[in-house]
């Protein structure tokens, strides 16, 4: 039972402050939506304090809360610890005092919103009016297949006289609960998976943003997201929400009639704004850099990826951290949430702080490891080739088919995290030696990379300070090959690893238009392959031995370690 009123208690006297308080002890049977004598007494003390009062009751009928608003605006409490229940419902009914100049009760839209947002069983304006006591109800509805959402999934209902009607609540509410669970089991969402919906907020031009959007569509399928629809907003980010106040809270009611479970902004999205996102809705938010930060942690196999991978999302979360809100613990598991998990997303700053360092000194003695295996490969005067290119691009797969390997491919974004090292051996029919190099796999890259991965991306991608030749691999089938081939470029730049002889490979030459794939040869001067259906393979191979014989190795272990 509530023990204190809540609210704008401010300049009540404690005699009107027992009159609300003592609305907090009646009684209401399950099977009404609001007893008449409880109607009454709400308004005519709403009307005595001139501010609207509202009454949170369980579906069990047990008055949980009484707050005060002013006369215009009643803010509810923080529902956060009454869960939602089977059918997505609250389970808690809104009985509130109309106090508007029209005739008979009202809705007001912000209460409307709160009844979708907060999944409210039912929201109840009463007033008293000529000797009346009178309600308009409102309450959810299934949306219609056919309309994809689209329809407002609210219903109202106006009572003249609350005396005369006859409704059995709990019985209604729990017909109305069926329904809606029989529309979430015909979800198209896959079983296992979370829905969700991406956010474009830019003034970038349409091309741009509809190629950023693939890309994000790409990586949350690949953390295992249904996406189920695209927002894009043409105009410059709200510095406070990103959004603004109105779209966000047309974005969140979106989501809520899709049935999605997850908003994803495609931008890094600052601790404040965040924060404002995540206290505005109880969907899980999260922006590009922590989709990314996701899928490494899944991809991470060995215990040096999985130490960057918690340190990159460590650093990425303690700003974060700021103060305890309700959006931390929706990062705590699932999409988002992969990697140091929940109860080190909550240790304090100076906890955060000693880990971080705790794991940068890991990593430091893992690179020393690296560097000594590094120097026996330099002992054996094997020159190292590196595969590099943008994130599912088929970089793996032509490591497979060179080395006859079976290192993991999959047509997904960051398949492959941890580098791989094999041994080529191309046997020279004339002279009868065999001519040998290393050849590495590596991550792929993407644009727009969180600033905390750019750390991991350097420690994975420490092999390249000893190459002597990068191949850099780019995607014939795609259209944005060449502004991806210059991304990478600039990453590789930004890393300050050295300067690389490079040689270009188009790949998926199969799947490509003739056209398309002799502009990219007559662009780049790259080599075309299909490493699937391995054609031209040879040719590689040959260009790879013939750039190797020109350069020797580029410097030593000792003048690698120097560097970096």
């Amino acid at each position: 039972m509530t023990q204190k009123v809540g609210g704008n208690t401010r300049g009540l006297s404690p005699s009107l402050l027992r009159m609300v308080h003592k609305i907090s002890t009646r009684r209401c049977e399950a099977s009404e939506i609001v007893p008449l004598d409880l109607a009454r007494e709400i308004h005519q003390v709403a009307q005595t304090i001139s501010r609207r009062i509202g009454v949170l009751i369980s579906r069990e009928g047990r008055i949980e809360e009484v707050f005060i608003g002013s006369r215009d605006i009643l803010y509810l409490p923080d529902l956060g610890r009454y869960r939602l229940g089977t059918g997505r419902l609250r389970r808690l009914r809104l009985i509130f005092s109309d106090l508007s100049s029209a005739p008979e009760p009202q809705i007001p839209a912000d209460i409307m919103t709160d009844l979708e947002k907060l999944r409210l069983d039912m929201v109840v304006g009463v007033k008293v009016s000529r000797g009346k006591t009178g309600m308009s109800y409102a309450h959810l509805v299934p949306n219609h297949p056919e309309d994809n959402g689209l329809v407002p999934g609210t219903r109202k209902e106006m009572v003249d006289d609350i005396g005369r009607f006859e409704l059995d609540f709990q019985e209604f509410m729990d017909g109305l609960e069926t329904e809606l669970s029989g529309q979430e089991a015909s979800s198209p969402i896959p079983a296992g998976q979370m829905g969700a919906v991406l956010i474009s907020v830019s003034d970038r031009p349409a091309d741009e943003v509809r190629s950023s959007l693939d890309e994000l569509e790409e990586l949350a399928r690949t953390a295992g997201v249904y996406v189920m629809e695209r927002i894009v907003q043409r105009k410059r980010p709200d510095p406070k929400s990103v959004l603004g106040k109105g779209k966000l809270e047309e974005v969140v009611l979106r989501c809520l009639r899709l049935g999605a479970e997850m908003i994803i902004f495609d931008t890094e999205l600052k601790p404040g704004q965040w924060r404002v996102i995540t206290n505005s809705t109880e969907l899980k938010v999260l922006d590009r850099s922590m989709l990314i930060l996701d899928i490494f942690a899944q991809r991470a196999q060995s215990s040096e990826g999985r130490l960057q991978v918690e340190l990159a999302q460590l650093k990425y979360n303690m700003p974060r951290l700021v103060e305890k809100d309700a959006g931390l613990s929706r990062l705590s598991g699932g999409i988002g949430g992969r990697g140091p998990g929940e109860t080190k997303l909550e240790l304090g700053r100076r906890a955060l702080r000693d880990r971080i360092a705790d794991l940068e000194g890991r990593i430091r003695d893992v690179s020393k490891h690296r560097t000594v295996r590094r120097s026996r490969r330099v002992q054996n005067e094997l020159p190292l080739v590196v595969i590099v290119g943008y994130t599912n691009v088929g970089k793996s797969t032509l490591f497979n088919v060179l080395t006859g390997s079976s290192v993991i491919a999959e047509n997904k974004l960051f398949a492959t995290l941890d580098p791989y090292q094999r041994r080529v051996v191309l046997p020279d029919q004339e002279t009868g030696e065999n001519f040998e190099f290393v050849l590495s796999d590596t991550v792929g890259f993407i644009r727009d990379l969180p600033d905390e991965l750019m750390t991991a991306f350097r420690a994975t991608l420490e092999e390249l300070i000893d190459a002597a030749l990068l191949v850099h691999v780019i995607d014939a089938t795609d259209p944005y090959a060449l502004e991806r081939k210059e991304n990478v470029e600039k990453i590789i730049d930004e890393l300050e690893l050295g300067e690389f002889q490079h040689l270009v490979v188009i790949n998926k030459v199969d799947a490509a238009q003739p056209d398309d794939v002799e502009a990219m040869v007559n662009a780049t001067g790259g080599i075309p392959v299909s490493a699937e259906k391995r054609e031209n393979l040879d040719a590689l191979l040959q260009e790879i031995k013939r750039l190797l014989v020109m350069t020797p190795l580029q410097r030593s272990s000792e003048e690698s370690e120097l560097r970096y």
